[in-house]
């Protein structure tokens, strides 16, 4: 069973052991919701910083070096957060993400277009705003949640239309808990990590048990 994971700096984990990622978190918690111990294979393509274009960018790399063997039996989707902190747009966010969600659900298993939809899980945008890291930030805390709902509007639409799953993490971000914020001050930590794993874990069952 295999997990495709495409993302930023929240998919690959910054600032959190490789064990600890939400990926890597959910994949165990399939394993033992399945009763498959060491069943389920993660394969991460997220970097630090990267934005819609550039992650799409990277599929293309990744595709043309043949490191992408679709058709996967879960694919998820986290990005949005470097476009908003760069200031773009909304406007240009939704068909830079349109593009990735397609390329998303066609890397999925499935017969038809919305059976591969219901194998894509995709994840909403964590408000930063609420980070240490954030305190230094002249836009402040209620401008970029603002624009953090924005983005995940735009996403959250777009993903529902599709028929794939949306999962909302930013509500964990917003608890006021330090506990859930990593050690370099803005990034989750292990524990939110698992709260995000957690969140996508009953969709992800579904995807993987339901005819197709």
């Amino acid at each position: 069973m295999r997990l495709l994971c495409l993302g930023d700096s929240y998919t690959i984990g910054e600032s959190v052991a490789a064990q600890d990622r939400w990926p890597t978190q959910l994949a165990r918690l399939l394993e033992h919701r399945l009763k498959q111990p060491g069943h389920v294979q993660v394969q991460i393509i997220a970097k630090t910083g990267w934005t819609t274009d550039e992650l799409n960018a990277a599929i293309d790399l990744a595709d043309a070096a043949h490191e992408i063997h679709p058709p996967y039996e879960l694919v998820s989707l986290a990005i949005g957060v470097n476009n908003q902190y760069r200031d773009r747009r909304v406007e240009n966010y939704a068909p830079e993400f349109a593009v990735l969600l397609a390329r998303a659900i066609a890397f999925a298993a499935g017969d038809s277009p919305r059976s591969k939809a219901s194998r894509v899980l995709v994840l909403s945008i964590p408000d930063w705003g609420q980070t240490p890291f954030a305190a230094q930030d002249a836009r402040g805390s209620k401008k970029i949640g603002a624009q953090i709902d924005l983005f995940n509007a735009e996403a959250r639409k777009q993903t529902t239309a599709a028929g794939a799953h949306f999962i909302d993490v930013t509500k964990f971000s917003r608890a006021k808990d330090l506990e859930l914020i990593a050690g370099d001050g803005l990034h989750p930590s292990a524990k939110a990590y698992a709260q995000w794993a957690n969140a996508a874990l009953d969709a992800a069952v579904l995807a993987l048990t339901q005819a197709n």
